[in-house]
């Protein structure tokens, strides 16, 4: 409690421009208008600071970096939009991407952004980053000032994705002090940065787009607890959330619920597994799981079941949602072989249907869901442990056991990350699992010149009619439930429409935080 305490009263001495109370938005001063306070997870804190070339904006938690410009953006319907860039084509083999870019846009320093600035970025990240892959660049040339050219290894037809994350640094004012000092072009400039507890950012006076609402927004990272101590103290306008805390009522606030990609699953290893290998057991598992009762019991109702790693997106397939079916899953069991034992413990062949699930240790949300899959599969006949273990072992251990993984970004590439076969190992990367007709509509999707026409590709991966990865199919994974992002916030304040959230409980709620008003 000592360290709650300690973090409150950094909140309440760090933010001069802090509320004095849960009320105080009726008599705030034009600056204060103009301000907000937010708090975030202290994970939410870049490690290596705000510099896109180790991570800032990119890697497992992929939102808009705010102080820098990317070339795309991505719409609320997760289609595509433009930032920087004015304009892409792509050639008939799909190996070389040529975009122009505005020409009003300078850096902070002064300075113009011109295409040697992109490529110089993007080569940068290929070659230093282990956080952004880009091994599908070859490299990036700049034409003119107003032109830059993807050459590419491999087809690549989601690279407008990729592009949408990716922040633009200044060629002539990078070095190894960037992500304590960041030079952008973007929306934000960054004021201050106290490591540790906060950052400041101010306006960009000279952005090239619509001034933003909000000039002044400072960010503090605190514990989960310590946030909700200063939403009850009046010290911030938004604070993130969980489902622990959202039957609170704390004055002058309320709850707000974002939809999200964010999802949680496991993985059924297809081989190595005398259980999980069996198809009908996959299929059992996957359709006699009560997804509503997890949200209800698990996450307090603030979640939606989970069918696929893409819910909701544009590429996902209606095909993977499966009907609760407890009954049909005992039968299906049934069929295959697997019968019940006077122990209440289903077997086939001298093989026992035991299962011991895995997940992160120190994540309470993981565990419970592990406990209640337990409790669910017991009832269908199967016997069930759980086990709490690091990652430094839990990669190698779900190529045998299932695993409650966390997934969900604003990409196909997660479908291909999950399900395509590995060239090394032979199998998919995260689980055994290979399908030869599920890598070849994934490859087609990324050869397709035309990125809305491979949206069907991505879909036929996860069912053709004959083959694929959903209850009909393969089923390697099995998805149980979308968590909800959930926000205190300040009365009064308005929170731009958000898009849907990608896997991360984090930066995504700033994404638009410039339209953010009072």
């Amino acid at each position: 409690m000592k360290r709650i305490l300690c973090a409150l009263l950094c909140c309440t001495l760090l933010t001069g421009c802090a509320r004095s109370g849960p009320t105080a938005t009726q008599t705030a001063s034009e600056e204060e208008k103009n301000s907000v306070v937010i708090a975030l997870d202290v994970n939410s804190e870049p490690a290596a600071g705000f510099d896109p070339v180790y991570g800032w904006g990119a890697g497992e938690h992929m939102h808009e970096p705010l102080i820098q410009s990317t070339l795309t953006v991505t719409n609320t319907d997760l289609t595509i939009g433009y930032d920087l860039a004015t304009g892409y084509t792509v050639s008939d083999d799909g190996l070389t991407w040529t975009v122009t870019l505005r020409d009003d846009v300078s850096f902070t320093d002064g300075e113009p952004l011109t295409a040697e600035d992109v490529a110089f970025t993007y080569n940068t990240v290929k070659e230093s980053s282990s956080v952004t892959d880009l091994t599908m660049l070859d490299r990036a040339e700049a034409l003119d000032d107003t032109t830059v050219v993807f050459y590419m290894n491999t087809p690549f037809s989601v690279w407008p994705y990729t592009m949408a994350y990716v922040g633009i640094v200044p060629e002539h004012a990078y070095d190894e002090t960037y992500g304590e000092h960041p030079i952008g072009s973007g929306r934000y400039i960054l004021k201050q940065w106290d490591k540790g507890q906060q950052i400041i950012l101010e306006a960009n006076p000279d952005y090239y787009g619509e001034q933003p609402e909000m000039e002044r927004v400072t960010i503090l990272f605190l514990e989960e607890d310590a946030a909700f101590l200063a939403v009850q103290a009046g010290q911030v306008d938004l604070a993130y959330t969980s489902a622990t805390y959202a039957d609170q009522q704390p004055d002058g606030y309320t709850l707000f619920r974002c939809e999200t990609v964010d999802n949680r699953g496991i993985n059924l290893p297809v081989t190595g597994n005398p259980v999980t290998s069996d198809l009908s057991v996959r299929r059992a598992i996957n359709m006699g799981i009560d997804r509503q009762e997890m949200i209800d019991n698990v996450l307090n109702g603030y979640g939606t079941p989970a069918y696929s790693v893409c819910d909701k997106m544009p590429w996902y397939s209606p095909d993977a949602q499966v009907a609760y079916d407890p009954e049909g899953a005992a039968a299906l069991l049934e069929d295959a072989g697997w019968t019940l034992g006077a122990d209440g413990v289903r077997e086939k062949d001298g093989v026992k249907a035991q299962l011991n699930i895995l997940y992160s240790s120190g994540d309470s949300v993981r565990q419970a869901l592990a406990a209640d899959l337990s409790n669910q599969l017991g009832e269908l006949g199967f016997a069930v442990t759980i086990e709490g273990v690091g990652w430094d072992t839990a990669y190698d251990r779900a190529l045998t056991e299932p695993l409650v993984w966390g997934w969900g970004a604003h990409t196909p590439m997660e479908l291909y990350n999950i399900y395509h076969t590995d060239s090394t190992a032979g199998t998919a990367r995260y689980s055994p699992y290979a399908n030869e007709t599920v890598d070849g509509y994934m490859d087609q999707a990324l050869r397709c010149t035309d990125l809305e026409e491979s949206y069907a590709l991505w879909k036929k991966a996860q069912w053709d009619g004959t083959a694929g990865v959903t209850q009909e199919g393969d089923v390697p994974w099995v998805w149980l439930v979308n968590v909800d992002h959930l926000y205190w916030v300040r009365e009064g304040l308005q929170v731009a429409q958000q898009k849907i959230h990608p896997h991360g409980h984090g930066w995504s709620i700033v994404n638009n935080v410039d339209q953010w008003s009072w």
